[in-house]
Formats: structure tokens, sequence, C-alpha cells
């Protein structure tokens, strides 16, 4: 049986075993819906806070503001993805929904690393230059570099809505995803895409953190919250990059190349498919590692999520406690 995510010398290989397929039915809607559970109920907690309580904005808050947005944005393309792949590559929605599936992960994935960026940047600027702390704080900072965030994430990834495809084979719709689309295309577009959305962001920070470390090391108070909440921040932000960010472009730009190189022996060529399936999902635990993040951003928000929620809890309980009832209806006028 023919496959589209493989030449035809290998599709026509009998003693392959297909386990990129298992981990498609399987291990990607189990992952995606893990993702979209915790995601939605996180990130709209999380605005919540925000708006309701968090006062005043901050540039930070703004940032942090639209990475909720770019998180929930996604969290609308996981319920169509986790359905096609339970379904075994099965696409029913047609090719607009498959098109924008693809480019809401890749927008989710590049928008959190600018994000990312901009609060390493902002946090730098507030450690390491002070005097200019307070300018930088200010609203329309935070404001200006979303607005530059949204335009380049959607300049970098809006080459796929002319790119992604869907094939029919054997009585069944493939919507594809990027690696799987014309390699002569997404080979050199993955490498712009691998070294301007993602090693340019990660010098960047890399860069911004080695100049915090060292000023973190110099003067008194080096165990202080806000210093201890600095370097949790950096670990967090580093290891967003490092853990989800990285094994996902190295397999994909190994996954390209076993497809442009149809020599490729079959079962390194499924068991690399594999691998780059497997980082897809991991990519997108970003959104997870996000949650944590709110607290360390210096915005308030975990002292706002605990008002809220001692104030939700204090009106339930005195909507659904008799006794109080009873001692407010007494109450003089």
């Amino acid at each position: 049986m023919s496959n589209p995510y493989y030449g035809w010398s290998n599709s026509s290989t009998d003693n392959c075993t297909d386990v990129d397929d298992l981990m498609k039915r399987y291990y990607l809607p189990a992952f995606y819906g893990t993702i979209f559970v915790v995601g939605v109920i996180g990130n709209i907690t999380a605005l919540l806070v925000y708006v309701v309580k968090v006062r005043p904005w901050k540039s930070s808050t703004i940032i942090m503001v639209n990475l909720v947005i770019t998180d929930l944005l996604f969290m609308i393309s996981l319920p169509f993805l986790t359905y096609y792949y339970s379904l075994n590559d099965s696409w029913t929605l047609g090719i607009i929904m498959c098109r924008f599936t693809r480019f809401i992960f890749h927008f989710n994935l590049y928008g959190s690393i600018l994000f990312l960026t901009c609060l390493s940047i902002f946090r730098y600027v507030a450690v390491v230059h002070p005097t200019h702390a307070h300018s930088i704080k200010q609203k329309r900072w935070g404001t200006l570099a979303c607005i530059l965030c949204w335009a380049v994430a959607v300049a970098e990834i809006s080459p796929i809505f002319n790119q992604i495809e869907m094939k029919q084979l054997d009585n069944k719709t493939y919507c594809l995803d990027l690696a799987s689309n014309n390699p002569q295309f997404m080979w050199p577009y993955s490498w712009v895409l691998t070294v301007l959305g993602y090693l340019v962001p990660l010098v960047v920070v890399c860069l911004c953190y080695w100049r915090i470390i060292k000023v973190l090391k110099k003067g008194p108070h080096k165990e202080s919250s806000k210093r201890v909440r600095a370097r949790r921040l950096i670990v967090l932000i580093l290891t967003c990059f490092i853990v989800c960010f990285f094994p996902f472009h190295v397999l994909r730009a190994w996954r390209i190349y076993t497809r442009l190189t149809p020599e490729t022996d079959c079962m390194l060529d499924r068991w690399v498919h594999a691998a780059y399936i497997i980082s897809r999902p991991i990519a997108a635990i970003n959104i997870i590692f996000n949650l944590p993040l709110y607290t360390l951003s210096g915005d308030c928000f975990k002292q706002a999520f605990v008002e809220m929620f001692k104030w939700s809890q204090m009106c339930h309980f005195r909507t659904n406690n008799p006794l109080w009832l009873q001692s407010a209806n007494k109450a003089p006028l």
C-alpha cells in the first residue's frame, strides 16, 4: 500500500515495521489530548487572573497576556489534531482547516519563542541597567514589543498556507505536516525557521541571562527573594528552549533530509519519522512550562491568583453556609 509520508522506493518495501504509524495513532492523540486539558484550564485561569486581579499592568504583564492568548489559540487546533490522528490519519475537514491547524501549531511555537525572548530582554534591561528599569516597565514598550512579535511570527509562518497539502490515497485523505510536504521547498524553509525563529532568539536569551547572572552574583543580599525568582525564571525559560524546542528542530531537519535522499534505508526512514513525531508534542508542551512562568514574571501574578481564589472560596462559603446566612439575616440594618 502506498504511503504519502515516504518516497516510492521506501513505501514499496515490505519488510519495514510501521513504527511511525503506531506512534501517530496512539501517542499523538493521548499527548495532544492531555496538553489540551491542562492548557485550557491553566491558560483560561491565568487570563482571568490577569484581567480581573492584576493591577497595574506593566510591560511584562502585557507580554505574558499575549503569551497566554497565543497558547489559547493553539488550544483551538488540538481537538482537530487529536481527532485526526485517532482516526489513523483520516482528515475530513477540508484544506483550509488542514492548513489552519498546521499554521497555528508553528505560530504558537515561534510566537512563544519570541515572547519568551522579549521577556528575557526586558528582564535584562531591568537587572543590568537599573536606571532604565522604570522606563522599560511602561506599558507602551510591552505593547510595541508584542505587536512586533505577532508581526514577525506571522511573517515567518505565512508560507505554510501555500505549501501545506492534502493527499488522497487508498480512499483516505491525509493532512500532511510541514516536514512531510514538498522537501525541495521545506528543506531551505525549515532552516530559515530554525535560524531566524529559534537559534537567533536562543543566542539573545543566553546573552541576556549570562549578563543577568553576572550581575546577580555581585553585591549584598544574594539570596533575596527577587534574585531567587530571577534565577528560577532563567532556568525555566532555558529549559523551554533546550528541552522543548531543540529536539523538534533537529529532528525536523533530519526528517526532511531523509525524504530528500530516497536511498535511505527504510527502517532508518521510519525511525527518524517516529522520533520527529515524538518531538512535536514535546515542542507543544512549552504551554505547560509557561504556567509556572506566570508566577515568576514579576507582575504580582501569584498574589493576585491567591486573592482571586480566596475571594471565590469566601463567596462559596457564604452562599452555602446556613449559619452565616442566619447571622446575616439577624444583622441590624
